[in-house]
């Protein structure tokens, strides 16, 4: 967008709305985004589906280009991702996926570099290599997930590859498609993964799972993710190592087509999700609270809905989960932060809707 319009959006306070326990303040507007994380200095990594990673300032009024990466973004494809190394104040690593082109079709990539600076007073993203790819590539744009978590120790990194819209692969013991991966921080299989003896990829960590847009870890180390369902059917799950969560062969949801999919039942052999909705909200990101500028909220997940153009919050107790607020944005929201003030931080996706970065504080 032009520098006169960024100017008239950029920080532009809003009253809180009726039932809306929060401010809303835009903070700036980017071209179709879909991730973001935060530097230890309180500036920002932004991704957009075209293929740019943006530095930007931590009041929004200035940016800059570190990295243009070559992505394929047709459909749901692009830049995807973007997260921090565990070790990121001395490594200066940054982890991000994104959808390519290759032999067989299309799928998601793991990928990572250093961010440094330039030499010309900015700072740019160099030694980027690719670590992982989802097996196989196939035909489409569609259900690439690409979401990436660290293992609270550090030690390890999930990462999500949806089923590319193809159904069966999620089953497929040999493909990596429709499961949460485990790896090292070098991109291989982590060492342990559950389902080896079985005959498994040895990067697989749970399967049976669509197409997962959000991952996130706990405060007491249980890992949170959320996917979206067919028609009806959108989840959250706490995974837990080895286990099939159903999908195609359950699913709380229908088809595109009206055919039906058993629910997922107790005795199936299906791991149920421990939320679901129908209809859909059509789940973006996850975040789990731990500030506390919102201490009513601490522990709880954070979810953007993008058909529903919402902001969702889910009660997360243990490894219990229960359906929370639920607030009109008016604007399909791709993301959810957590900043480091304890703000909650949105980006709507900017295809339907404003690319706009949003900061929530308390009233």
């Amino acid at each position: 967008m032009t520098a006169t319009l960024l100017a008239s959006t950029a920080c532009s306070a809003q009253p809180a709305a009726a039932g809306k326990p929060f401010k809303e303040t835009v903070v700036a507007d980017f071209d179709s985004p879909w991730a973001m994380t935060f530097l230890p200095d309180k500036r920002m990594l932004v991704t957009e589906k075209k293929g740019q990673m943006l530095l930007v300032s931590a009041d929004g009024k200035s940016r800059q280009t570190v990295a243009t990466l070559t992505v394929d973004s047709a459909g749901q494809g692009g830049l995807m991702d973007v997260v921090l190394a565990p070790d990121f104040a001395t490594s200066q690593r940054v982890y991000f996926s994104y959808s390519t082109a290759g032999e067989g079709g299309k799928g998601v990539v793991l990928a990572r570099g250093r961010l440094r600076p330039d030499g010309g007073g900015g700072e740019r993203l160099g030694e980027i290599e690719a670590l992982f790819s989802a097996r196989p590539f196939v035909e489409g744009n569609g259900h690439y997930s690409g979401r990436i978590a660290f293992s609270p120790e550090g030690k390890y990194l999930f990462f999500t590859n949806g089923e590319r819209q193809k159904f069966t692969p999620a089953q497929d013991p040999k493909m990596t498609l429709g499961k949460v991966l485990r790896l090292t921080l070098d991109g291989k299989p982590a060492p342990g993964n559950p389902l080896v003896a079985k005959g498994f990829a040895p990067e697989i960590w749970s399967y049976g799972h669509r197409n997962l847009l959000g991952l996130a870890f706990d405060a007491q180390g249980n890992l949170w993710e959320q996917e979206m369902g067919p028609k009806g059917g959108d989840e959250v799950n706490l995974i837990k190592p080895g286990l099939n969560y159903g999908w195609p062969n359950a699913s709380n949801g229908s088809n595109y087509d009206g055919t039906d999919i058993p629910d997922h039942k107790p005795g199936d052999g299906y791991e149920a999700p421990k939320v679901f909705w129908n209809p859909v909200i059509s789940p973006g990101g996850l975040m789990i609270y731990s500030g506390s500028m919102f201490p009513q909220w601490k522990g709880d997940a954070f979810i953007g809905g993008l058909s529903s153009k919402s902001l969702v919050r889910v009660d997360l107790t243990g490894t219990n989960a229960a359906k929370g607020d639920q607030w009109d944005m008016g604007a399909r929201i791709r993301e959810v932060e957590q900043g480091p003030d304890g703000a909650i931080w949105v980006l709507e996706d900017g295809g339907d809707s404003q690319g706009r970065l949003i900061k929530l504080t308390a009233k």
